[in-house]
């Protein structure tokens, strides 16, 4: 079971490590395609956006230090994470995703626009499987490996996580890769793990993976995902923190 943070000096510790990832991944350039395409978008603003200054930087993850609840989503939206500078913020997606975790006690608030607004996170941390807005929300395959050392460092300087929320089959398949390498795991018994919205599984290190449809427009405004579905993966996740168990 990962370790849960302890002491002040550990946390202090961990603290200043994250913030040093996240001004990494703020200054990442690996990949060409998705740089030109974040900062072509600022370029582009569409006119609800003309007075905004885009981040159009790689997003960095954030919350609480102490998490045990890890978020994990796809990509930055192109006028949400981009334009603001975080995570599932500022377009429906986040709107649907933080007011959820308001809702089960992992946020202080129901929304989410700005890095000025106020959001706190509570025994959550959100991060994604690509830092950078994709082009048609669709990474390529070495874009995904090039991001993925630094989802592995922040799984292994949030000693405290128990739960991963995978938000779509791309983020499913980044957790299950990025655990078995941050917490060295054995390959998993056959069948091997697969993506479906409410499917759960039981890794050795004690965590808890749980796999949700991603609350994009796509599948909130067609029903694939309804807001019961969604809050139904909390619930065992919340569960999960407090019991040990999914059952």
């Amino acid at each position: 079971m990962p370790a849960r943070i302890t002491g002040i000096s550990s946390l202090t510790d961990t603290i200043r490590e994250l913030r040093s990832l996240q001004r990494e991944i703020a200054a990442c350039s690996l990949c060409p395609r998705l740089v030109e395409y974040r900062q072509e978008v600022a370029r582009r603003k569409p006119r609800r956006f003309r007075d905004w200054n885009y981040w159009a930087r790689p997003l960095p993850g954030f919350g609480d230090p102490c998490a045990r609840l890890l978020v994990l989503g796809l990509a930055p939206a192109a006028h949400g994470g981009n334009r603001t500078g975080r995570m599932f913020t500022g377009d429906r997606s986040g709107s649907w995703l933080i007011s959820t975790l308001y809702r089960f006690g992992f946020a202080n608030q129901p929304s989410s626009e700005s890095q000025e607004d106020g959001l706190e996170l509570r025994d959550a941390y959100i991060t994604a499987s690509i830092r950078c807005a994709p082009p048609r929300n669709r990474p390529l395959p070495a874009e995904i490996a090039a991001c993925r050392s630094y989802l592995l460092r922040e799984l292994r300087l949030l000693k405290s996580i128990r739960v991963i929320v995978a938000l779509g089959r791309i983020a499913f398949d980044c957790a299950l890769a990025a655990t078995a390498e941050a917490y060295q795991l054995p390959p998993p018994n056959p069948p091997r793990p697969t993506f479906g919205h409410g499917k759960c599984y039981l890794l050795p290190p004690g965590l808890a993976l749980l796999a949700s449809f991603h609350p994009s427009q796509q599948n909130t405004l067609t029903g694939r995902l309804t807001q019961p579905m969604f809050d139904a993966i909390f619930v065992k996740a919340r569960q999960f923190i407090q019991t040990g168990d999914m059952t």
